[in-house]
Formats: C-alpha cells, sequence, structure tokens
C-alpha cells in the first residue's frame, strides 16, 4: 500500500489508523506548499489534487475518513471497527459528528486566517466559526466525561479521527473550556503508535519556527 501525504493534514488520520494497524506501507509527501498536489503526475492519481491518497492494489482511494474505514474494514482481527450493528452505528456517527459538526468551524477558520488570500478573508466568519464549534463540541466533552473511547472499551476509528479533530481545535485555542475533550485527546497521542501531532507536523514542513 501507498499513502500519498502531507503531514500537517488530515492525511494524519489514515497514517494513524496504517501505524495502529501496524501494517506496512510507503509513504509519498506531496508537499502542498510548493504546490506538488497540482502537478499533472499527482492529478492523475486524485484529480481533486487532494491528499490523502491510498493506493491499494488497483484501488486508488481519497478522503481521510473513506480511507480510515475502509483499512478498518480490511483488517477485522484489529478491532479498529465493531462488528456489532449498533456499536458500528455509533462510530459512524462519531465519525460524522467529527467531520461535520466539529471540523466544518476549524476549516472555516482556516481558510479566513491562512488559506484564502488576504483580500478574500472575512474576519466575522471566524468569529461565526468559534462560535458554532463551542456551541456543538461541548456535546462530546459531556460524552467523554465519563469514558475512555468515545465508543466501547477499546479503541476504534471514531477515536483516531476524532483526536486529529481535537488536536486542530487546540492549535487554534478552542478547547480551552473543554477538560474532558482536552484530556481525552492527550490520552489518545500518548499511544505508542500515536502520530505526530499537527504542531510538530508544521514544524516539519517549516510552517512554524522550531
Amino acid at each position: 500500500m501507498v499513502l500519498y501525504e502531507f503531514a500537517p493534514t488530515r492525511s494524519i488520520r489514515p497514517r494513524w489508523v496504517l501505524q495502529e494497524l501496524e501494517v506496512p506501507f510507503d509513504s509519498v509527501n506531496v508537499d502542498l506548499k510548493n504546490g506538488e498536489n497540482r502537478n499533472s503526475e499527482f492529478l492523475k492519481i486524485n484529480p481533486a489534487g487532494q491528499v490523502p491518497v491510498l493506493i491499494d492494489g488497483d484501488l486508488v482511494l481519497t478522503e481521510s475518513v473513506a480511507i480510515s474505514i475502509y483499512l478498518s474494514e480490511k483488517y477485522p482481527h484489529k478491532h479498529l471497527l465493531p462488528t456489532d450493528a449498533r456499536e458500528k452505528a455509533e462510530v459512524y456517527k462519531w465519525l460524522l459528528f467529527a467531520t461535520t459538526a466539529l471540523e466544518q468551524p476549524l476549516w472555516r477558520i482556516a481558510k479566513h486566517t491562512n488559506l484564502y488570500p488576504e483580500e478574500k478573508r472575512i474576519p466575522e466568519e471566524v468569529d461565526l466559526a468559534r462560535g458554532d464549534f463551542l456551541a456543538i463540541a461541548g456535546v462530546a466533552d459531556q460524552h467523554l466525561s465519563t469514558r475512555e473511547y468515545v465508543v466501547g472499551s477499546s479503541a476504534t476509528v471514531a477515536d483516531f479521527v476524532l483526536a486529529y479533530t481535537l488536536d486542530w481545535a487546540n492549535e487554534v485555542g478552542l478547547l480551552e473550556t473543554f477538560p474532558h475533550l482536552h484530556a481525552y485527546m492527550e490520552r489518545m497521542y500518548q499511544r505508542p503508535k500515536a502520530p505526530m501531532r499537527i504542531v510538530e507536523a508544521l514544524r516539519q514542513v517549516g510552517a512554524v519556527p522550531s
């Protein structure tokens, strides 16, 4: 298998799953800073010009959560996805919660602080997005107030996706009023197979001072 990735991005999610699964894979770094995602060679792999991309034989799969689910299902003996229908539904629920309710405000913040050209940035959008995150994150904070994992009694793919999303939120100062989420995120990143944190990945690519 080959994972096309760029360290600070959502590529961290499938990398985390691969590391937890202890599955051998090759890594291809796609330097978004230098526009490598827009060269003709990469666009043949993913016309959207985005990472991550997983290649497994003749399968070319994009979208970090889809890749993470695929890997979890391919190696069922690792139990990253429950076999019980109700528990599996809970995993899917929290995957969607992480990538819609929590991630979308974070993406808006990123676009209006770093990604858009300065003339297109709208400061009010940042304030609105922060408010949207804070309004919904309490649901997850309460859920994790008495739980070690988001579903069941062991780590699932939902934990890796959620923990990465919370690390992203932490980088923009949005976890200060959610002690259970912060503690959960720290526990997840203390796992032996956890990937690097976002801030470490940013330092690696020279996006923040070392």
